[in-house]
């Protein structure tokens, strides 16, 4: 059927009538005006792809009516202009691509069809580790070493860039996938197939947010939901309530992004805005950089919003020219922006759309902080960082507390590093990151990390050479500018050498301490500290000897490894004493806002940005030397470690099995709080005596060749096998953290995996039961994939974070909720039960369920399919089990 609203498409120049667009001013609806800016692109996109069967003239009526509509739970379709990817997850969903391809074949369809229809890039930037630091070296070594680990990965995601069409690669060593959408992938407005529309993007990883700075709309979502938008699904959405964040005043000399971003993370905690859209307004906008709002943008998850919008101003505009972007269509993406009312001035209030609600930050009234020690919505001011750390020693076990007996706060372990005696203590700090894209992408906090180290240098200041340092950039732009303005000599000087272009140690790639470090840790069960310029520091993330972790901006990261441990007041003590006995202070080093803008305005210019992306696809030669089958069926190979075809299609048909009551199932684990996906599925290092690493050893593997678990998600034996097997995992069946649980048929405590294991040979179904928050943390498909492969059929929560519930939604993996006011304490709920979970025939979204336990005791859950569409990928046992059965019929 043809598209209701043809009438408003027009030309947006005259001279070019085939170079089409929507005129959304031509709806002459008076609602339009009065919408939020990141619900007009959600218009927009239903208008242009209505067809009345995927996206209905309904759809579009809900999104104009969303003043009224937003509380009423309506369920809308989105289709994104692009999706991105990271290696992490993108190796995983071309393995999901491959297998498709099998299983349709299998059904008598064309596998062919199983191809990406909406564009696709996927950036390689999870795979390098920090093996080598504080040399000038390291960088290549680093790069070295991650091709050797990861070369049959490679190869396989060479592949996949050559069968499938609309799927580009951007090889190792190019930059984080967040800074390289900022700075080269991301259009701002498209120009596809004759028509401009707003560029918008999902992306397999929760911080895809980041992009939401330029003006972009985008979100994280499950790698399931993001296969099924590369096959042109709508994603099927709550219309969201946005609430209005309005800032106002201007930032003080001393505050950086991080300290504002760390401040509103905080606040936005408080708020209360999970599955809610944040959109940013106010005249305080205006005196944000594109790289502060995108800093910002970049922390959405952790606040836990949808996405963080700012829409398009003329900074955003000025952006696009100082990043090398052609001008021409940049002055198109303008007028088009014009034409359809997205531009916008933050100055000018009458602009002001209605909202959800607004709260309001005066930015005068931030000031420099850090977030930790485990989570990063725990904000404390630098001010206080000594007090809080020493509290938090002796507080009780938690996520403020490391319950550390009084008599052991002041204990001190000798050591000695290369030839020379050291001493660490709680609060020595063993790993200092400057890294992740959340700070590398802003040239004003990274500069002004290079200006500090130039300073402490020169007032004869150093680093204790047992401490991981290391500088990770988002780009190859970074390294560039801190070269070109003269202070990349100083960070190595204090040992922040280029280390790798990828994510590193914010995603728990920190490679390896030194093994004396390990041991003093160890032998005197110290709270030893990392402290990184990342945006997430759960618990077990960072590195396993790391237990305490805060985030803080480059130049703190700096100072805190100049000073060695956390437990310091900056305004009350020196960072050191130089050689000539002169106590330096950290306000002696610290850079103003003028030097850092000055310096800014001279060396970061779009030649950098032109002469580092246009060779970004060829520049890496491993890359260009890889051989790549060129088959568009992939043919498996049964000795690989790595990539491995998953058994999720095996026995798939086209007919469809009738959803059955859950019988007598046992729960496998209990937990609280804020588990984490890197609880379910951890990425980092795969310990030597956990059930993968037994599986690893058994096909002829060394510990050296283990990689971690993050760089194995092509193989569902590695992964099933890594699932719950995070180190700092708090079960309430255990009585000490750890990958164990109790098997109570048995009685015996066993690792997870195997515990499982003879739960499944025995026919027996499995749940588990948690608190508040299950899944926060990073959009990890395999910590749905995980479970379901171990028998996992439902889980219990008394909340989810959103994505991963649609990620279990797209396994086929009930996500069932507490009724408000109830939970396992006030239901007095063990865990030690038999759950049977009644299906009925006809489900609806969102509706109640009732539990039998084999005590007597009755009770109902939210089943927590929230729209039609998710029923209808349950029925078919999962989103992928659904698009099979769609493209072989």
């Amino acid at each position: 059927m043809s598209n209701p609203f043809v009438r408003i498409v027009e030309p947006l120049d005259p001279k070019q009538p085939l170079k089409k667009f929507f005129n959304l001013s031509k709806l002459e609806d008076v609602r339009y005006a009065h919408l939020p800016f990141s619900i007009r692109v959600l218009l927009e996109a239903a208008i242009r792809n209505c067809d009345e069967f995927l996206v209905k003239k309904g759809d579009v009526e809900n999104i104009l009516n969303w003043k009224v509509v937003q509380h009423q739970n309506v369920e809308v379709p989105f289709k994104p202009a692009r999706v991105i990817l990271q290696d992490f997850t993108g190796v995983p969903a071309v393995v999901d691509f491959a297998a498709m391809r099998d299983a349709v074949k299998k059904l008598g369809g064309d596998p062919e069809k199983i191809n990406p229809i909406c564009p696709a890039d996927l950036v390689i930037d999870h795979s390098i580790q920090v093996d080598f630091n504080r040399r000038s070296d390291s960088l290549q070594k680093n790069q070295d070493l991650e091709f050797e680990r990861n070369k049959e990965r490679f190869e396989f995601l060479k592949w996949g860039s050559q069968a499938f069409k609309n799927m580009r690669i951007i090889p190792p060593g190019s930059g984080i996938i967040h800074q390289v959408n900022l700075e080269y992938l991301a259009r701002v407005v498209m120009d596809q197939d004759g028509y401009y529309y707003p560029d918008s993007v999902v992306g397999t990883d929760s911080h895809t947010t980041m992009i939401d700075g330029l003006g972009v709309l985008g979100w994280g979502v499950g790698g399931i939901e993001a296969e099924a938008v590369m096959l042109g699904q709508p994603i099927s959405m709550v219309l969201p309530e946005v609430v209005g964040y309005k800032l106002l005043g201007n930032p003080h000399p001393l505050v950086t992004s991080t300290d504002i971003v760390l401040t509103i993370t905080k606040h936005l905690r408080q708020v209360g805005v999970v599955g809610k859209f944040v959109e940013f307004f106010g005249p305080g906008v205006a005196q944000l950089s594109i790289a502060d709002r995108a800093t910002i943008a970049n922390m959405c998850p952790e606040y836990g919003a949808t996405a963080a919008y700012f829409p398009v101003d003329d900074i955003s505009i000025g952006y696009l020219i100082q990043t090398g972007r052609d001008k021409e269509k940049v002055m198109c993406t303008k007028r088009y922006l014009e034409a359809v009312g997205m531009l916008r001035d933050f100055k000018n209030s009458s602009q002001d759309p209605d909202f959800t609600q607004v709260v309001e930050l005066d930015l005068h009234t931030v000031v420099p902080c850090c977030s930790g020690p485990k989570r990063p919505q725990d904000k404390v001011a630098v001010s206080d960082m000594k007090k809080d750390f020493e509290t938090c020693l002796g507080a009780k076990q938690g996520f403020k507390g490391f319950q550390i007996a009084p008599d052991r706060h002041t204990s001190i372990v000798k050591f000695n590093f290369e030839g020379c005696d050291f001493e660490l203590a709680h609060g020595s700090v063993v790993i200092a990151a400057i890294t992740s894209c959340t700070n590398t992408s802003n040239p004003s906090v990274m500069l002004g990390a290079g200006l500090l180290a130039k300073k402490a240098v020169e007032a004869g200041l150093t680093v204790k050479p047992y401490i991981k340092t290391s500088l990770s950039p988002g780009s190859g732009v970074v390294t560039y500018y801190l070269r070109e303005s003269g202070v990349m000599s100083y960070l190595s000087q204090l040992g922040f050498d280029v280390v790798g272009y990828g994510c590193m140690t914010c995603i728990g790639n920190s490679g390896p301490l030194p093994e004396s470090v390990v041991e003093a840790i160890t032998q005197g069960d110290l709270v030893a500290v990392g402290v990184l310029s990342g945006n997430r520091n759960f618990e077990g993330r960072v590195h396993p000897n790391t237990r305490a972790n805060y985030l803080a901006s480059p130049p703190l990261v700096i100072a805190y490894a100049i000073a060695g441990t956390i437990r310091i007041d900056f305004e009350k003590e020196p960072l050191g004493i130089n050689a000539s006995g002169r106590k330096i202070f950290l306000k002696d080093i610290w850079p103003t806002r003028n030097e850092i803008q000055a310096v800014e305005r001279q060396f970061v210019i779009p030649g950098m940005f032109k002469e580092v992306y246009q060779k970004i696809e060829t520049v890496n030669q491993s890359w260009n030397a890889l051989n790549a089958p060129s088959d568009k069926l992939y043919t498996w190979n049964p000795k690989s470690t790595y990539i491995k075809s998953p058994p999720f299609f095996d026995g798939l048909t086209l007919a469809l099995q009738t959803p059955k009551t859950i019988e007598d199932a046992y729960v496998l684990l209990s937990f609280g709080d804020s588990v984490t996906t890197d609880h379910i599925s951890p990425a980092g290092n795969i310990a030597r005596n956990s059930p993968a690493a037994r599986y690893l050893t058994s096909r002829g593997l060394t510990p050296r060749e283990f990689n971690s678990y993050g760089s194995r998600r092509g193989n569902d034996a590695v992964m099933a096998r890594g699932t719950f097997a995070n180190i700092r995992l708090v079960n309430k069946f255990i009585d000490k953290q750890g990958p164990q649980t109790v098997h109570f048929p048995s009685g015996e405590t066993l690792d997870v995996f195997d515990a499982a294991e003879r739960y499944k040979q025995a026919g027996h179904p499995l749940i588990v039961l948690a608190g508040k928050e299950y899944g926060a943390g990073s959009s990890r498909d395999w910590a749905a994939k995980g479970p379901f492969l171990l028998g996992v059929k439902a889980v219990l929560a008394e909340s989810y974070e959103r994505i991963h519930r649609s990620n279990l939604v797209g396994m086929g993996v009930i996500p069932l909720q507490y009724l408000p006011g109830q939970d396992a304490g006030t239901l007095g709920l063990t865990g030690r039960e038999r759950y049977t979970i009644i299906i009925p025939e006809q489900l609806k979204p969102q509706m109640n369920v009732q539990i039998k336990l084999d005590t007597g005791k009755t009770f109902h859950a939210i089943m927590r399919f929230d729209t039609d569409v998710e029923l209808t990928y349950f029925h078919n046992g999962g989103i992928l089990n659904y698009m099979i059965r769609k493209m072989a019929s």
